[in-house]
């Protein structure tokens, strides 16, 4: 495989996205690291660890490194960035590439300096941040560096990041740790209430993509679900539908649209203006959702568009900003050169 120097990465709690310049988004797996307790090996990466979560014997732990799209293990995630840089880009001692990862809007500079301190330390040459919904809007084919405003809310696995955008930076945004983890959490705990029934995190995550839903939907669909009985102890099978999973969801739901309340109620008026023309842009996995434009759209009273392929956005936004990264590094707090 050929080397490139330049790799944007999308490190999010679900998933880590690579984009290489000139081939696109060449690596998507799971945030999923297996590692040997008695030797501290790890043993599997991405999806093959994420298949042992929840099955693993005593000396085998399945551990997902970052939490509310921060890192939670400092040591597991550089090698596990390590192991994926070296998958897309080839495995070249010498290679060191320029990278470009995205963080959630709310991060703090502890949180930014560990997430490039992991990502030098696994191989890049210089490492440059950038702003999820930035680079949510970049990839859903938005143009951000007119004056007009755009609104963006990246609902990925650990933080939902809501943003509006003008002239290539923030004007207002907010972002709660309130997404994909916090909706298979609502499914388990609503399980373990309504039917007594405990299942684990895969299990919760099949429902929420299968049956899962924010808005009510035409037709009921269901789906079996097995678990443990927590009153017998032994393993039951129950049929969930659509309409429970509304009701499960409906917390976590009311918090993300609550927030895109608020962010419009800080938006200046001009930009207020430009959003409901334009519309607000939903994208990450949780775009996914069942419903959740019409959600939002109901709460807000804005047309909400789905971006085409919304997994991808971050990780599609981050290449294409790699493009401009010379403009990037002479501008990294986006302040505009001055003209005299």
């Amino acid at each position: 495989m050929g080397f490139t120097d330049e790799v944007g990465i999308d490190l999010g709690t679900a998933n880590v996205l690579v984009y290489i310049k000139g081939k696109g988004v060449v690596l998507n797996e799971p945030s999923v690291v297996a590692i040997n307790r008695d030797t501290n090996d790890i043993l599997e990466v991405g999806e093959e660890a994420r298949q042992m979560l929840g099955r693993t014997p005593a000396n085998i732990v399945a551990v997902r490194p970052l939490r509310d799209g921060v890192i939670s293990d400092y040591d597991v995630t550089e090698r596990m960035l390590k192991y994926f840089i070296r998958k897309s880009c080839g495995n070249s001692r010498f290679f060191k590439p320029r990278i470009m990862v995205c963080v959630p809007s709310g991060v703090t500079e502890v949180e930014k300096r560990a997430v490039r301190e992991a990502a030098m330390a696994a191989g890049g040459k210089a490492v440059f941040l950038m702003e999820e919904p930035v680079a949510a809007a970049i990839g859903a084919g938005l143009d951000i560096s007119k004056p007009d405003g755009v609104m963006v809310i990246d609902i990925g696995g650990g933080t939902t990041d809501v943003a509006v955008i003008a002239l290539g930076g923030i004007v207002t945004s907010s972002s709660v740790k309130v997404a994909g983890d916090r909706f298979d959490e609502s499914i388990i705990k609503y399980m373990r209430k309504e039917h007594k029934l405990y299942i684990g995190e895969r299990t919760a995550e099949e429902l929420k993509m299968n049956i899962g839903t924010a808005y009510p939907r035409e037709e009921i669909v269901t789906q079996e679900c097995r678990g443990r009985d927590l009153v017998t102890g032994l393993p039951k099978s129950v049929e969930i539908t659509s309409k429970e999973m509304l009701e499960a969801l409906d917390e976590p739901l009311q918090t993300i649209c609550e927030t895109a309340h608020s962010v419009l109620e800080r938006t200046p008026p001009e930009l207020a203006a430009d959003i409901c023309n334009r519309g607000i842009y939903v994208t990450g996995g949780g775009a996914l959702l069942y419903g959740i434009d019409k959600r939002i759209e109901e709460r807000t009273g804005i047309r909400v568009i789905i971006a085409d392929d919304p997994k991808s956005c971050v990780a599609i936004g981050t290449g294409e900003a790699l493009n401009s990264l010379e403009a990037i590094q002479n501008n990294q707090l986006n302040k505009k050169k001055p003209i005299l």
